[in-house]
């Protein structure tokens, strides 16, 4: 199975700057073609790395995630990758092996790889192989509940578990869960989410959840808001609550995508 991920470098001279980048009031599209060299960024406390920012919190927009695509030179890593105690983290690899250590637990994760890592938690990633390694990693804010505890840390992958068909759609539409929907220990979900061709979200959904889309493989017409928007492997989206959206899945093979979604709290007055 390969994972999207940004293709960095610059387009040639001779292409037109003219693109399909999109930033509205509801919803933005940033284009696989927009993620290159000249729009990383980098972290302190890290060796050999780079990033692609492709969400971040931002007032009256999608408020809970930040969201990055992040590459790692062989030998690059970092000791203290988290400088929040009150951040928790998705770890998602795309390509190549990283190395994580949490809580003093070692764990190698290849392509597929998926990492849970909660709050106030001691945790390192490097990259010990010999090509570079490549990872999607999301980070949300905990929020505690009464009676509630906070979720542990696991580490699963893509192909460890089985997507769950939704209902009436004779298995072109299924979801990998990672976390049971009814763990209320958790106020986030990253899920991957799998249309086969021609598959489709056959309503426009409308609901309070923040989203971030990064296409990992595929192609699809996507409703956002009243617009429908083509969307290829490499695509990011990204929708502010309460923002119309559904799906065609176009091509010949089948449309994924990672989502992020905040989940299973009182809206804050």
């Amino acid at each position: 199975m390969k994972y999207a991920f940004p293709p960095a470098g610059l387009p040639d001279q001779s292409e037109s700057p003219e693109g399909t980048a999109v930033f509205t009031d509801a919803y933005a599209v940033l284009p696989a073609v927009t993620q290159r060299d000249i729009v990383t960024s980098y972290l302190p406390n890290w060796t050999g790395m780079r990033m692609w920012v492709l969400a971040r919190p931002l007032s009256g927009f999608a408020e809970t995630f930040s969201q990055y695509a992040v590459e790692l030179s062989p030998g690059g890593g970092s000791d203290a990758p988290e400088i929040d105690e009150e951040a928790q983290s998705v770890v998602f690899v795309a390509s190549g092996q990283i190395v994580l250590n949490i809580d003093g637990a070692r764990h190698v994760l290849e392509a597929g790889g998926y990492a849970y890592i909660p709050p106030d938690t001691v945790w390192t990633i490097w990259n010990d192989g010999k090509t570079a390694s490549q990872f999607h990693w999301i980070r949300k804010r905990y929020i505690g509940a009464e009676g509630v505890d906070v979720p542990e840390a696991f580490v699963t992958s893509d192909q460890a578990v089985a997507p769950t068909e939704m209902p009436d759609c004779d298995g072109v539409w299924a979801t990998t869960r990672f976390v049971d929907p009814t763990d209320l220990r958790h106020d986030m979900h990253v899920n991957i989410v799998t249309f086969q061709p021609g598959g489709r979200i056959p309503f426009a959904e409308t609901h309070v959840m923040e989203h971030g889309l990064y296409v990992l493989q595929g192609s699809a017409d996507y409703l956002l808001n009243k617009d429908w928007v083509p969307v290829e492997a490499g695509d990011f989206m990204w929708l502010r609550a309460f923002c119309p959206q559904a799906c065609i899945a176009t091509g010949d093979q089948p449309f994924r995508y990672l989502l992020y979604k905040d989940v299973n709290r009182h809206m804050p007055l």
